[in-house]
């Protein structure tokens, strides 16, 4: 993103401070009793395309089947936001490239509803892309972007705009945490909307536990080297020295709590060293990367609840593999 000279000055110490944070975690997560480390890492240029290549992988089933939901019933969830509220504005969390959202923002424009889509993102590279690109694809939309923190960008459109909020938080990244974490995530949103808002929000339902298993564990190796490349990152940015031919990939899933896990597994006892800090890692020791919740619907009914939402609708893939759910603030 290009910016003038003034504004590299101020921007520089901003990214010394992330980096920093990063170390800080970094250690933190390393220095645990039980190691681990923050998916939220995951994502630099490298992690992003590995990503994107994980989307297109045939075991991995989620993006195929919130993007059939959009494709094929975006009309009724249409008719559904409109059952309850005339006077809106869209606030997409996590907007990414919007891909899924387009077929429901084509739709509300098609109503003849004048509203603004606000996607809100963490990477400034995917909000400039979006207002470049969408106004192309549906000349009569309106585009505000919003680049930050999710309840910061939340906040800010309600301060633009006093309508009732459509926020979209698809892609099942409520998923992304532990139950506990989901609710505390829930009631905050719930925290930063008024009565009326609606939410619609993305859960990965419990399936067979192969098919689960089998989307984060590829037989390409997608999944493995994108957990691997977290290691890479953190000797590239951090001065880290992983040996990445020294850990393996250990994905795992529990039917019954609905937890589907991956771990990075010691392969030999060995130090590690992280901003000038060794680690001792053990035969098999493991860190703990990521967790992907999946849920059944009597479990998004109780966080609905439990979170300050009434569900008023949801909508299922032709398998009822996964589900977007319409949620309304009460």
């Amino acid at each position: 993103m290009a910016t003038t000279s003034v504004m590299h000055t101020v921007l520089v110490p901003v990214k010394q401070d992330q980096q920093e944070i990063f170390l800080q975690d970094v250690i933190r997560g390393l220095s645990a009793k039980n190691k681990y480390l923050d998916s939220k890492y995951f994502y630099d240029a490298e992690g992003d395309r590995l990503f994107q290549e994980i989307m297109r992988c045939h075991e991995y089933y989620p993006t195929n089947c919130e993007m059939e939901i959009l494709q094929e019933q975006s009309a009724a969830i249409s008719q559904t936001i409109l059952s309850y509220t005339n006077r809106f504005d869209v606030v997409e969390l996590g907007a990414g490239d919007a891909t899924k959202s387009i077929h429901l923002l084509r739709e509300l424009l098609n109503t003849g509803k004048d509203f603004t889509y606000y996607p809100v993102d963490i990477s400034g590279n995917v909000i400039t892309q979006l207002e470049q690109s969408l106004p192309s694809q549906l000349p009569a939309l309106k585009v505000h972007g919003l680049h930050g923190e999710y309840f910061d960008m939340l906040q800010e459109a309600n301060v633009l705009s006093d309508k009732n909020k459509v926020v979209l938080c698809m892609g099942g990244n409520i998923g992304n945490f532990t139950p506990v974490e989901a609710r505390k995530f829930a009631r905050q949103l719930r925290n930063y909307l008024q009565p009326g808002d609606l939410v619609m929000i993305g859960f990965d339902l419990k399936k067979h536990p192969q098919i689960i298993l089998d989307a984060y564990n590829d037989s390409a190796g997608i999944t493995k080297d994108f957990n691997l490349n977290l290691l890479k990152r953190i000797n590239r940015e951090l001065g880290g020295n992983f040996d990445i031919t020294k850990f393996d990939h250990y994905p795992t899933y529990d039917p019954g709590t609905g937890a589907c896990k991956s771990y990075l597994v010691s392969l030999e006892e060995q130090d590690v060293t992280v901003g000038g800090q060794t680690f001792h890692f053990g035969l098999h020791e493991y860190i703990y990367m990521e967790i992907s919740q999946k849920y059944d619907l009597e479990a998004t009914e109780q966080l609905a609840v439990q979170s300050g939402f009434e569900t008023v609708a949801n909508f299922f893939d032709n398998r009822k593999w996964f589900a977007d759910n319409m949620w309304l603030c009460v």
